[in-house]
């Protein structure tokens, strides 16, 4: 099984996002916190499952409808890159 490598932009992003949920909706932060988190750790098992992304050698778990989780699939990794809300203008 491949490593699960974490940019420091995708931590910054996850905080982000995580704190904004937490100001207006504490609860619904902690289940998606948790639904990052699942996500993220069933990708070393199962790299390719979700779909291909819009970048080039990306691809995309969908962890809500509102929220994307951006990873890439290298040799000796499976690195997430960013966890963006579905209306960022992405790539």
């Amino acid at each position: 099984m491949l490593p699960l490598v974490w940019r420091d932009t995708a931590r910054q992003d996850m905080r982000d996002i995580i704190g904004y949920v937490a100001a207006h909706r504490p609860p619904a932060a902690r289940r998606l916190a948790e639904a990052v988190r699942h996500t993220a750790d069933r990708l070393p098992a199962h790299p390719h499952l979700h779909r291909p992304g819009r970048a080039p050698d990306t691809r995309e778990a969908v962890i809500h409808p509102n929220y994307i989780l951006i990873y890439r699939v290298t040799a000796d990794a499976i690195e997430i890159l960013a966890l963006l809300h579905a209306r960022q203008l992405y790539p």
